[in-house]
């Protein structure tokens, strides 16, 4: 991609058509998208929300051809805690959002096109490029992640449909406004699926520009339809973390499934929020006792590496063995056995590498259990 070139038009030029499962066609060239849950009604020449599709004289265009992030790390950076513990996941990401969120940590990315601060120069990419770089890292896992990949879906799955010829597993790290057409469309290429759960107050999730109530129903299609679902809550002083709203997010996610893992993790100050501190140890505790009290089997706290007395570390929900022991994003010791606890052999709920057939690269692609 040419250096000299602005970012509107050069995205514009990066695209495809969108899947037709996620356009409606309306009347004088009007579409409705149907990535996200705003539903986009776009007039021709103009955006959606995201700022990244389009209407191009009644074709509605969606991103392609590029990625603005790219990284092989650890699977629990994602984060998944209840698949392929201790291996790497090559993830990447594109340019925009449909939320807004004042704390974003990836906002040079999500906010391009937003925000004349987020500057994220797209390097050119192909799906072969993103598969073999996985197959070369022996990463078993390809996730869409950095930007909103619901926005992104019809590239993503061009890369998964070769991704899971070659065995790979691949996964959204999303902020949840979902569709049930967007969804349905992901499902054949898409295994595990991690769900930001900004809160529990829709006045405070409109002012992230979503709406509460779908994100909770993106969750219960989510696990309804055997996504690997784990669900993240970033803990905001003052913004979401109320003994109230962490009792009631709890709640939900119990009635959902009890075996949902909820990360509740430790906020710092970034982009636009910067008028408080960060998350204090005894904020995450009380979160993580909402979750114990409301049933969850696995609840963890996040980036507060050896702080909390063992709540990184994976128990069996049966008899209380430890069976994964981690200090932040590293695994230190794994006694899973074929995806049970070795001392009363209870299945643990998860997607685990040990029953997972092997492709001809001779990583695996295994299934929820």
């Amino acid at each position: 991609m040419s250096e000299d070139v602005g970012l509107k038009p050069l995205l514009a030029r990066n695209t495809m058509p969108s899947a037709p499962e996620l356009v409606v066609q309306g009347a004088e060239q009007e579409v409705r998208c149907l990535a996200c849950g705003h539903r986009c009604q776009i007039r021709p020449g103009r955006t959606g929300v995201c700022r990244v599709r389009f209407n191009d004289s009644g074709r509605l265009m969606a991103p392609a051809g590029y990625v603005a992030g790219l990284q092989v790390d650890p699977i629990e950076k994602k984060p998944f805690y209840h698949a392929f513990p201790a291996r790497d996941a090559l993830s990447f990401g594109m340019l925009g959002c449909d939320f807004h969120c004042s704390y974003c940590q990836n906002w040079i990315t999500s906010q391009t096109l937003r925000d004349d601060q987020a500057v994220s120069r797209p390097r050119s990419a192909s799906p072969d490029e993103l598969v073999r770089l996985a197959l070369q890292h022996r990463a078993p896992v390809v996730v869409s992640t950095y930007n909103e990949p619901l926005i992104t879906a019809d590239w993503a799955v061009e890369i998964f449909k070769l991704a899971r010829a070659e065995g790979l597993t691949c996964g959204f790290v999303s902020n949840g406004n979902g569709t049930p057409q967007v969804l349905e469309f992901i499902r054949p290429y898409v295994d595990l699926y991690k769900v930001d759960l900004k809160g529990f107050d829709d006045r405070h999730y409109r002012q992230l520009g979503g709406v509460l109530e779908h994100v909770l129903e993106t969750i219960r299609l989510l696990v309804r339809m055997e996504f690997w679902v784990e669900v993240v809550t970033l803990v905001v002083p003052g913004f979401n973390d109320g003994e109230d709203e962490l009792r009631r997010m709890a709640d939900f996610l119990a009635g959902v499934s009890v075996d949902i893992p909820w990360h509740v993790t430790a906020f710092h100050p970034d982009y636009k929020m910067e008028d408080r501190g960060r998350t204090p140890p005894a904020t995450l505790a009380r979160a993580r006792d909402a979750g114990l009290a409301a049933g969850l089997r696995f609840v963890y706290v996040g980036n507060l590496p050896g702080q909390l007395n063992g709540a990184e570390h994976t128990r069996c929900y049966q008899c209380g063995e430890l069976l994964i022991r981690r200090s932040g994003f590293y695994v230190e010791e794994n006694r899973l056995s074929g995806g049970c606890c070795p001392k009363c052999d209870c299945r643990i709920p998860g997607v685990w590498e040990a029953e997972a057939p092997k492709s001809t690269s001779g990583i695996g692609m295994p299934r929820p259990v």
